[in-house]
């Protein structure tokens, strides 16, 4: 365990010393493979990393999935779904907060990320909440805490990459997702209300419309319908693979950019970089993560966990809720994808030896790496707000999502205590 110690803190001092998180794991992984086994063993372990990582089938799904993100983000669908959800909760008290993280639920359904369904919101809903007195504490709270639906809303980056480090299904772990996000605007919902009883000026009622109106908006987010249904659908029916719906999925989605004339050649040759880029940097995590846990796997530390749990006796939930406290903590310091890659293939053991089902934890993974994107001090949605929204102070920011925190946190506590929620609708899926 002494050796995993101190691979540990060299790659935070590395990370500390503003050494890309890829990087640092990669460079600690080789060296401490070299130095416990043999050089020539590490350069084969390297290259063997790095092959495996290219040619693994499974592995398509994340570029695929990237790609059907951005064409969504492209096609402007946000400011569609911001009105139908408007449409119905708008004239109530916050109604334009509480529309807010429902049309961040319905955006992160097909986009998949927090930081893109952050981004994209900020612009729609931050200037219409303003407009109608909103309080900049309820107006970003919301923004930030809505965004960090699209990594636990299926399709999610993050499911994926956890589904494959631990062999488990993609698609059950997708469906795993479906009640939690349910769950997860609800409580948001109840945030918002609470934020207003506490102080009524801060979200005053918007106009209310009528049902012509209702159904109207609802006819403009046909496609995000068709096409979350066609993905999901064909999933959860076993008309076709995850990999080949995410296929589908992007090809859908840069058909519907297309009918929308969302889509000139200067934008698809800019979606197609920034597609790109991001598989290029997700890659190198992962590869740079596999290579720390080829070292750590190499060290006793797996095995130590094991037995200290059984000589100490401790009961199997505490462990869960120590795990969870040490994701918060790294939290703090990484960001979400980087948090994943580097603790799954260690905790993953652990969690299955106690006899929890996989699919559950990582449920809890991504709600835990979901409080993460909005507790400071990174906060990478609060970060993101920021960047975008320069006249609100990092303060103001975080005051607003506290309530959001709380009701994080009560969530978390539900689905730890009722494991069911998570695993009720894997199981029709056999």
């Amino acid at each position: 365990m002494t050796e995993a110690l101190i691979g540990f803190a060299a790659m935070l001092a590395l990370i500390f010393l503003r050494v890309p998180v890829a990087f640092s794991m990669a460079l600690v992984g080789f060296v401490g493979v070299g130095i416990m086994r043999n050089w020539p063993s590490a350069y084969a372990m390297t290259g063997a990393v790095v092959r495996e990582s290219g040619f693994q089938y499974l592995l398509s799904v994340l570029p695929l999935f990237i790609l059907m993100g951005n064409f969504i983000t492209r096609a402007r669908l946000s400011k569609e779904l911001y009105t139908a959800a408007y449409a119905f909760l708008g004239h109530r008290k916050g109604g334009l907060a509480m529309s807010t993280v429902v049309a961040c639920g319905g955006f992160g359904a097909v986009c998949g990320s927090s930081l893109a369904t952050a981004a994209t919101m900020s612009k729609v809903a931050y200037p219409e909440m303003r407009r109608l007195g909103y309080s900049r504490e309820l107006a970003s709270g919301s923004i930030a805490a809505g965004g960090t639906l699209g990594i636990l809303i299926p399709p999610s980056v993050v499911m994926v990459v956890y589904a494959i480090l631990t062999e488990q299904s993609i698609g059950k772990m997708f469906a795993a997702g479906i009640l939690p996000g349910i769950l997860a605007v609800g409580c948001y919902l109840l945030a918002v209300r609470w934020t207003i009883w506490r102080k009524p000026e801060s979200g005053p009622p918007g106009e209310r419309m009528g049902w012509p109106e209702r159904l109207g908006a609802l006819r403009d987010v046909w496609g995000v319908l068709a096409l979350f249904a066609l993905v999901m659908g064909g999933i959860y029916g076993g008309v076709f693979s995850s990999t080949e719906a995410a296929g589908i999925g992007a090809c859908g989605a840069f058909l519907f950019a297309l009918l929308r004339r969302r889509l000139t050649w200067q934008v698809l040759s800019e979606v197609l970089v920034e597609s790109a880029r991001t598989t290029g940097m997700l890659f190198m995590v992962l590869i740079g993560a596999l290579l720390f846990a080829s070292f750590i796997n190499f060290t006793s530390l797996p095995g130590d966990l094991q037995d200290w749990v059984q000589r100490f006796n401790i009961d199997p939930m505490i462990v869960i809720l120590l795990i969870c406290a040490i994701y918060i903590v790294l939290g703090a310091v990484l960001e979400s994808m980087s948090m994943v890659l580097l603790t799954v293939p260690i905790f993953y053991p652990l969690v299955q030896h106690l006899g929890f089902d996989l699919i559950w934890f990582g449920i809890i993974v991504v709600v835990v790496t979901e409080i993460s994107f909005i507790t400071p001090p990174v906060g990478m949605n609060v970060m993101v707000l920021k960047s975008l929204l320069p006249d609100v102070s990092m303060t103001t920011l975080y005051r607003g999502v506290i309530p959001f925190v709380v009701a994080d946190i009560v969530r978390l506590a539900v689905l730890l205590a009722f494991p069911v929620i998570s695993l009720l609708l894997p199981r029709y899926l056999g």
